[in-house]
């Protein structure tokens, strides 16, 4: 964690605003109808690091071909940054880019004005907001919402564009209800999760502040959700231009990152959060609300029974959400 001047009258107003957002009063009623699966139409945004992995794209693919009750109102990238970027920056310009790609081979070039560039950094600490399109656009399309029509935020990466949003105007903390695959299971032995441990600053404000946080966790739970090289070639080789794509770079992807020729599955398990909002009934997973964990700095999580509730997801029903996965996007 990166500390700040504290005689900065910036850094003074960042920690009004932080202290404005963890001790406004929470409705426990109204946290928990907004933790309930959505029925009927919601409006929903994506934040995502898209060119990190292979799973993204399926997941952006997923929301877009979804429709029904989805409706899709813009697209955040998220900064990252592994091997396959030189910094945060790059990563976000490279799934800035993976995001446009997309939209053209699904036909949506309608949609890029919706696209929205996100952080170049990740928060240098738990008060201060990081500027971008994506967080300013958030932290003003949800002042269009209320508690009871919530905006629906689903993030597929480091949570520093959310957090932002957050801390740049604390008052659409209840307007929201943020759907994040991040941190491992709660029983797990630690929380080194990539997006969690890339943001824990932003991580803290997320589970800190009383907003609606449905948590879907990595390791010990939606890492159940994998696809393997010869069901993809059967499901979506040759259905349509996106689902070509999907199978040739998620197939190239596996053999090169695996030693198991021919035998190899990867976890695709962003589509989860999609899975989420798309099951009213409850067919593609299960969740129960537990006491909001707090991510420590050390990479494990610390624990308080007076924490307010999120959701928490603690099952994938696996072949259920792929039939469905596979029927939208082999859709024409």
């Amino acid at each position: 964690m990166n500390f700040l001047n504290p005689t900065s009258s910036l850094v003074m107003e960042q920690k009004k605003k932080l202290r404005e957002l963890f001790s406004a009063p929470i409705d426990p009623a109204a946290l928990v109808r907004r933790l309930e699966r959505p029925r009927g139409p919601i409006d929903v945004v994506l934040d995502t690091d898209a060119y990190n992995e292979i799973d993204d794209q399926f997941a952006i693919s997923y929301l877009m071909k979804k429709g029904g009750n989805l409706r899709v109102k813009a697209l955040y990238a998220a900064p990252f940054y592994n091997e396959k970027s030189t910094s945060p920056k790059e990563g976000m310009e490279k799934s800035y880019e993976e995001i446009l790609k997309l939209l053209d081979l699904m036909g949506r070039g309608d949609f890029k004005p919706q696209v929205y560039r996100g952080s170049q950094e990740y928060l240098p600490g738990e008060t201060q907001p990081v500027e971008s399109p994506a967080a300013a656009d958030l932290a003003e399309r949800a002042m269009s919402y209320t508690s009871e029509r919530p905006l629906y935020v689903v993030a597929i990466g480091a949570i520093t564009n959310v957090a932002s949003a957050l801390l740049k105007n604390p008052e659409i903390r209840d307007r929201i209800v943020i759907v994040w695959l991040g941190g491992n299971g709660l029983e797990w032995e630690n929380c080194l999760e990539f997006n969690l441990i890339q943001d824990v600053a932003a991580a803290r404000v997320i589970f800190g502040c009383g907003a609606a946080v449905v948590q879907l966790p990595c390791m010990g739970v939606v890492s159940a959700f994998t696809v393997s090289g010869p069901e993809l070639r059967a499901w979506l080789s040759g259905k349509n231009p996106l689902c070509d794509y999907l199978c040739s770079y998620s197939c190239a992807e596996g053999e090169k990152g695996s030693s198991h020729k021919g035998t190899w599955t990867r976890v695709i398990w962003d589509v989860t959060t999609i899975g989420w909002l798309a099951d009213p009934e409850g067919r593609f997973m299960s969740d129960c609300l537990k006491p909001s964990p707090i991510p420590e700095y050390d990479g494990h999580y610390a624990f308080s029974r007076q924490r307010h509730p999120i959701k928490y997801v603690h099952a994938i029903h696996r072949d259920a959400l792929m039939e469905d996965l596979v029927a939208t996007l082999t859709q024409e």
